[in-house]
Formats: structure tokens, sequence, C-alpha cells
């Protein structure tokens, strides 16, 4: 009986000393990270249904003639680090050939790829369906926005703008 008695004492203090049970939430608990969470997601597939791509890059005004001192910068940063990947022309190698991509794509999801390439990836359907294409990421080359827009208008360029 001493025995049984003792075992019982035992379970009562490991039944009580245990892990508490995660609580319910309440009607009052703050919201607040699943709220935020939730706007920011909203945000993102908003900016992606207007076109403009994911990122910071929400308005681009574009300039007719084209800003011929951006072109050259544009140029060579195309030599530097996209060439390997993309051609000039619409043959595609390891990404797609830039041949009127400027008349396919907005100027601003053009240059929110070029800056924000993982988040396109991950959650812009048009960057997705080009990954499903050409079956290879593209790098992060760790473009800024002011480069970005160098490469654009060394795009519009290559398109034909004036």
């Amino acid at each position: 009986m001493k025995k049984l008695f003792s075992i019982l004492i035992i379970s009562v203090l490991f039944i009580g000393c245990g892990p508490e049970k995660p609580k319910e939430k309440t009607e009052n608990e703050d919201d607040s990270y699943e709220s935020i969470h939730d706007e920011a997601k909203n945000a993102i597939a908003e900016n992606a249904n207007e076109g403009k791509g994911i990122g910071q890059v929400k308005e681009v005004k574009l300039n007719t003639p084209l800003e011929q001192e951006r072109i050259p910068r544009g140029l060579a940063i195309y030599e530097m680090k996209c060439q390997a990947c993309h051609k000039l022309d619409d043959q595609r190698v390891v990404g797609p050939g830039w041949k009127n991509v400027t008349k396919r794509r907005k100027p601003e999801w053009i240059m929110n790829m070029v800056t924000n390439v993982d988040m396109m990836l991950e959650k812009d359907p048009e960057a997705q369906k080009l990954l499903e294409l050409c079956l290879m990421r593209m790098p992060n080359q760790n473009v800024s926005i002011g480069d970005a827009r160098d490469i654009l208008e060394f795009m519009r360029q290559n398109d034909g703008e004036k």
C-alpha cells in the first residue's frame, strides 16, 4: 500500500510540474503580427498583379528621347554581369534573350527583377514562369536601383527606342 501511495504522489508531482499546455487565443489578444503579415502579402500580390513585380521600384518615368548618358553605363553592366546568360536577340542561352523585353514587361518589373531577383522568383507569377522555362535561377548580382535604371535604358535602346 505504501508503494502504491508513493507512486501516486510521484505521478501527481510529475503531472503538476509538466510543460504547460499552449493556451488558446482569446478575442482580445493582439493580432498585429498576423495583420502585418497579411497586409504585406496583399501588397505583394497587388503589386505583382499590376505587372510591376515585387520590390522597391514602384514607378519609373521613361523619357523620350532616351537618356544617352545611361546607355553606355547599362552596356558596361550588361557586359560584366548579364552577357554570359542573356543575349541581346531573342536567343535563349541560360536566361531568356532580351529582344523586345521592354515591349513585353513594364519598366518597374524589369528593374525589380534585376534588383530583387530572389523575391521575384519566389512570389511573382511571371518570374516563376521564366524559371520554369529556363530551369535555372537568375543569380542575385547585387545591382543597385541606379544601375538597374541604366540597364533598362540600354534595353530600351536595344529594342529600337530612340
